[in-house]
């Protein structure tokens, strides 16, 4: 292959058996170019807020606030700064675009093979037109091509929502936030369909840092003096319903485990106030987030909120580059998570309610299938979110797909969310899910456990429909 012929395959990732691999691209082409569905994510709504918005140089595009490139790439040796990633101390980290990008483009081989490599790839050559493999030699000239691109009314951040063909994008924003970018681009008579996700996570946490802060701004935005758990609630209340006024569906939660379990109200007012006064155990804020998740249940109930819980990160693993550059730097790791046990308070209270929408995710595959898919699979309030973080890849989706299928059924899961800060990668990481779903029905179809039918109906709800259901996006 010639430097200047840079392709993409049109049956990458399907099956090399004839009769899969031909009854996955005829799959594929069904649900190729169906509208994108993009109901969680981090890409930051200003984006959207003005018709000027830029994403500036390619080096800001595609590295400094991308965690999966630049872990990739510090686990090699190089150091956060080199990469342009800004300190929280004011040190200056490189500043020189063309110099990182250099560096990017001599280590671009070290993603061969990942899912990062993947969507780089998809991104360069279909979105950004490059036809030269990048490398040490070709990165420079792939630079300035990317750059002039970028200049261009076109490759503007809402004129490539349009062109992805994406039908609604949401975004994760705290509890606290004014939300003044998503009321900018109301207000500009944009048709895109950019809605906010309400996460709390930094005003539940105890022990998170500034958390009496965070109190502090949580009331300010609500209009309340939060004195009181009871104040505490209401100002919950009211955020939630703030953002369902500016088109939010959904809620987000972290929890390094899935602990759930009800608190007397005496209990949780004692808790919060020793919280007010710096005072609170470890052993109390573990009690008081499970408490807020079964709140946040019954909260869903009342309002309609589905709500996503993300647990099993171990977030900031490195307390010095976390010190330095802050949090989301590619040194949250996962941990063991048990669902079963943890999940059964709240799930008693709220499993079986028609209103409750929870959406589980995990970062321990060892789950699906003796756990989440059970669970999934019996409990009505209950859907699996798709393969999330690090197994948001071809062989992560290959087995979600063989290890909770059979139990949980499509039905009983919600589709595919890219969970991305990095834009431009939206479509690859779309196209990724299915490619692969095509194929994983292409299997099913050629061993006559599915007809052809079926496999493009359920490629179909896999691609567009079950996301859109399970978010609540249809009503």
């Amino acid at each position: 292959m010639q430097a200047t012929d840079w392709q993409l395959d049109e049956n990458r990732f399907f099956d090399p058996e004839p009769t899969q691999r031909r009854l996955a691209a005829e799959i594929y082409a069904g649900i190729a170019h169906l509208p994108i569905v993009s109901p969680h994510g981090h890409v930051d709504p200003r984006l959207f807020a003005d018709e000027t918005a830029s994403f500036g140089n390619p080096t800001e595009l595609f590295i400094i606030p991308d965690h999966y490139v630049f872990r990739m790439l510090h686990s090699q040796g190089i150091p956060l700064e080199v990469l342009g990633v800004p300190r929280r101390d004011g040190e200056a980290a490189d500043s020189d675009p063309r110099k990182i990008w250099q560096l990017f483009g001599e280590n671009f081989y070290l993603f061969n093979g990942t899912p990062s490599g993947i969507w780089l790839s998809h991104e360069l050559v279909s979105v950004f037109g490059i036809r030269q493999k990048l490398d040490g030699k070709s990165a420079l000239s792939i630079y300035d091509e990317i750059a002039a691109r970028l200049e261009q009314p076109e490759y503007r951040p809402r004129r490539l929502y349009e062109r992805f063909g994406i039908e609604v994008l949401c975004t994760t924003d705290a509890a606290s936030d004014p939300l003044t970018a998503h009321q900018d681009i109301r207000r500009s008579g944009w048709q895109g369909n950019i809605r906010p996700t309400f996460r709390p996570d930094a005003v539940v946490d105890l022990l998170a840092p500034g958390w009496v802060e965070n109190i502090q701004a949580l009331g300010v935005q609500a209009g309340l003096q939060i004195g009181s758990y009871r104040s505490y609630i209401q100002a919950l209340e009211q955020r939630r319903e703030f953002f369902k006024s500016l088109g939010a569906t959904a809620t987000d939660h972290a929890a390094l485990i899935p602990q759930t379990g009800a608190l007397s109200q005496a209990q949780a007012e004692a808790i919060f106030q020793q919280a007010l006064h710096s005072q609170v155990s470890p052993e109390q804020a573990a009690q008081f987030s499970g408490h807020m998740l079964v709140e946040m249940a019954r909260m869903s109930t009342e309002d309609g909120l589905v709500m996503q819980l993300h647990p099993g990160s171990l977030r900031n693993h490195n307390p010095e580059v976390f010190t330095h550059f802050g949090p989301d730097k590619g040194f949250d790791i996962p941990t063991a998570t048990e669902y079963t046990r943890n999940l059964r308070p709240l799930l008693q209270a709220f499993g079986r309610h028609p209103r409750l929408t929870l959406i589980l995710f995990t970062l321990d595959e060892t789950t699906y299938s003796r756990e989440l898919a059970p669970l999934a699979g019996v409990y009505p309030a209950l859907k699996l979110g798709p393969p999330w973080w690090f197994f948001d890849s071809l062989n992560g989706m290959q087995r979600y797909f063989e290890q909770v299928m059979e139990t949980a059924g499509l039905y009983n899961t919600a589709g595919f969310n890219d969970d991305t800060r990095a834009f431009a990668s939206i479509p690859a990481r779309h196209d990724l899910w299915r490619r692969t779903s095509a194929n994983w029905l292409a299997g099913l179809a050629a061993r006559h456990m599915i007809d052809l039918a079926d496999a493009h109906s359920m490629a179909y709800e896999m691609a567009y429909g079950l996301a859109r259901h399970a978010y609540r996006l249809d009503q």
